[in-house]
Formats: structure tokens, C-alpha cells, sequence
């Protein structure tokens, strides 16, 4: 049973959407594991959010749009400029 994230899980992750392998890995909160951060897709810039441990790593048509908008408004001064002004599913550009 995996209890958080871990830095090595990256070794394994794809994009869901595109496959693409490997990810990009932004940390905003660590202890033990990753607490809070962000996976991206250097391929098709889509962002899948770490929350309390856990990644997010769910197709465009399983996410929440009002989730994810607040997630990226709590890190925007962390999270990478170019997921927050052309991220997709979701970004806080104009």
C-alpha cells in the first residue's frame, strides 16, 4: 500500500493522457514525502496536483475544474509559470 508520495514514484509515472515518461517533479511542501507539489507533462503541459500525499493523476474528464483552479491559486507563486498561464485541463491564464 503506497502511504504518500514518494520522490522514487517518479521513476514509474506516465502521463495518463499521452504516456509520456518521465514527468516533471515540483515540490512546494515536503517532510517525509511529498506533501504538496505538482507532476507535469513536458509533453502536452498538463499538470496533475500532489494533495496531502497523494497525486491526482486522473484524465481531463475525471477532474475538477473549481478543484484544481484552487489549488493553482494557493501556489502560484511555487508553481512552474508556464501551468499557470497555459496549463492544461485547467490555468489561470487569461
Amino acid at each position: 500500500m503506497v502511504r504518500g508520495m514518494k520522490r522514487r514514484l517518479m521513476e514509474i509515472l506516465a502521463c495518463p493522457i499521452d504516456k509520456q515518461h518521465p514527468l516533471e517533479l515540483y515540490v512546494f511542501e515536503e517532510r517525509e514525502e511529498v506533501v504538496e507539489g505538482i507532476i507535469v507533462c513536458p509533453e502536452c503541459n498538463r499538470f496533475y496536483p500532489i494533495i496531502d500525499e497523494i497525486p491526482h493523476m486522473l484524465p481531463d474528464n475525471l477532474r475538477s475544474k473549481e478543484e484544481d483552479l484552487k489549488f493553482l491559486k494557493r501556489w502560484v507563486e511555487k508553481a512552474p509559470e508556464k501551468i499557470v498561464k497555459e496549463g492544461r485541463p485547467f490555468n489561470l491564464g487569461p
